[in-house]
């Protein structure tokens, strides 16, 4: 009877298993296949030549050279910048640290490209306010600053990226057994020697790990580079694709220079992936003891309200100040006019959010494709990740790699993937429909629902799903009734990691929309790039809103699941 009980568990464990390599393979694998099959592959064969020739135009090697120009100088921005704030927030005695920390991690959850916005606003040469400001009361021949430049670009990507490397620093730094720190104090270092010669190489795992995150965010990152670069000449890989698909009108040559150029991001991105895995392998940074300890808090002194004033300054300048801006110039009847009740009015807001039919469509579109790519994704993941972290089939390490393969892979790249794939070349045409963004949300998110699902499902010991199989249950039944619900948690997790970040999404919608499925990011940037400022700001005003009370609620769901 035994035994018999056990064929039908096998048989469900290899359909799950089938069903979840297929929703890979269609959905990922696919499409990123296809990208290396266009570029190097021409009427069936082998083609380095037409390869060579896209890598060695002049615009292409331009847009190479832009992309790690821009990638490592906001590398090391984000990386200085969040260590030390991640140090003075976890290590010292700084006032007020709990909302310093709070206020830090902000901006990522802020779309970069609204913030790129707000800064062309400020400090575009003629037209910005600060930039007006300056030459109209302090008398000035020109801007104190352009921002449409290289260290433009990369100030406004320092603002919104260095929270990879803060978060994961004050990780580490939390964690770090103080000793070494102690003993240095003891034969008396002091507070900066400390910092440079033991923290600071302690904790460089860390550092390097979210430094090379960044590197890959920002090689690949299509919004800020879009708003503050084209109009200057400048272009990093995303935004040629871009410009040559869309100009061309997705032409057959337009499409094979994309791919290539995909090709070398996702080389530039495997690189960065491996990177960062030699980095994390090296085991002679161990900073975890097995005892606990709380760490060492070190005292500022004098620097202790200066450094306090400072953070309130960053804050003030790279997050307050744009957000502000942003809602000021959506509420001015003309962009350029002062701020003054005059002038202001909430007449853009209503027409964006009641008359204007674009707007409306696309603040639907992002709510459905976002919920819809959110359900669809955490029922797959938490069937994939059923079969990755529970059952001992074969197979099951293709779906790891499938699984995270989208993670590593920029976005640029699977909305390149999906037009290959999806555009009736194969059988199936969801060219300009609303249904090829759907399918392209669900390949760049897949890997969130893997890991909250795959968290989730570790905790569940695999003696409850065996007790029920042993009192008669099938293996669905099983699954049904004891597996869900004690991963309902990390389902729902999965549900808003993809659901808010989708509300925001640039990078793939822009390749992939039509006139009639522009998303929220889709409508602000064409709007901006219009001419249509205090539309465009009136929308982005409104997107905010519904990130940041979107994030809110689901902090406070999720901390009360854990309470």
């Amino acid at each position: 009877m035994s035994g018999q009980k056990q064929k039908p568990g096998f048989g469900v464990a290899q359909v799950i298993l089938f069903l979840s390599i297929a929703i890979l393979v269609v959905v990922v694998a696919v499409p990123v296949l296809l990208i290396f099959l266009n570029a190097f592959w021409v009427n069936g064969s082998f083609n380095i030549r037409d390869v060579a020739r896209v890598i060695s135009e002049p615009d292409t090697w331009q847009a190479l050279v832009n992309s790690l120009i821009i990638a490592t100088g906001t590398t090391i921005g984000s990386t200085v910048v969040g260590t030390f704030f991640a140090w003075l927030v976890t290590r010292t005695d700084l006032p007020c640290k709990g909302f310093m920390k709070g206020m830090f991690l902000v901006p990522f959850m802020l779309p970069s490209f609204i913030g790129a916005m707000a800064w062309k606003m400020l400090l575009s040469p003629r037209a910005g306010f600060i930039n007006r400001f300056f030459i109209t009361h302090l008398g000035l021949s020109g801007p104190i600053f352009n921002i449409y430049s290289y260290t433009g670009i990369m100030l406004v990507e320092v603002m919104y990226l260095f929270p990879f490397v803060f978060i994961q620093v004050c990780g580490a730094l939390e964690r770090m057994d103080p000793t070494l720190e102690e003993s240095a104090r003891v034969s008396g270092a002091g507070l900066f020697t400390i910092t440079r010669k033991i923290t600071i190489p302690l904790v460089l795992p860390s550092i390097l790990s979210g430094a090379l995150l960044i590197m890959l965010y920002s090689m690949a990152h299509f919004g800020t580079v879009a708003v503050l670069g084209i109009e200057n000449g400048i272009f990093n890989i995303p935004t040629l694709i871009y410009q040559r698909i869309h100009q061309s009108a997705g032409s057959f040559a337009s499409i094979r220079t994309g791919t290539v150029l995909a090709a070398i991001l996702v080389a530039a991105a495997a690189f960065i992936l491996w990177l960062q895995g030699k980095v994390l392998s090296r085991g002679h940074y161990q900073i975890i003891a097995g005892k606990s300890f709380r760490p060492m808090e070190l005292k500022l002194r004098a620097l202790r309200i200066p450094l306090f004033l400072f953070c309130v300054a960053y804050i003030g300048f790279t997050i307050v100040l744009p957000t502000v801006v942003i809602f000021l110039v959506g509420g001015l009847k003309t962009y350029g006019l002062p701020f003054t009740w005059e002038n202001l009015s909430l007449d853009n807001y209503k027409f964006i959010l009641s008359t204007y039919k674009v707007t409306r469509d696309a603040i639907w579109n992002s709510v459905t494709l976002g919920f819809s790519a959110a359900v669809i994704t955490m029922f797959a993941g938490v069937m994939i990740s059923y079969v990755t972290v529970k059952m001992k089939v074969r197979g099951k390490g293709v779906l790891e790699f499938l699984g995270m393969l989208p993670f590593s892979v920029p976005g640029s790249v699977i909305a390149l993937g999906v037009i290959l794939a999806w555009s009736g070349r194969y059988g199936v045409n969801l060219y300009n429909t609303v249904w090829i963004i759907l399918v392209a949300y669900i390949a760049r998110y897949m890997a969130f629902s893997l890991r909250a699902n795959s968290a989730a499902l570790e905790q569940v010991h695999d003696s409850l799903v065996e007790a029920a199989r042993v009192c008669g249950a099938s293996m669905w039944q099983a699954l049904r009734d004891v597996a869900l619900p004690l991963v309902r948690p990390g389902m729902l997790a999965a549900f808003f990691l993809i659901f808010l970040p989708s509300l925001r999404e640039l990078t793939v919608s822009i390749m992939l929309y039509a006139p009639t499925t522009r998303t929220i990011g889709v409508a602000i940037y064409t709007l901006n790039e219009d001419g249509e400022t205090v539309r465009s700001a009136a929308l982005a005003g409104i997107a905010l809103i519904i990130i940041v009370a979107g994030q809110l609620l689901v902090e406070r769901f999720l901390g009360k699941k854990a309470r």
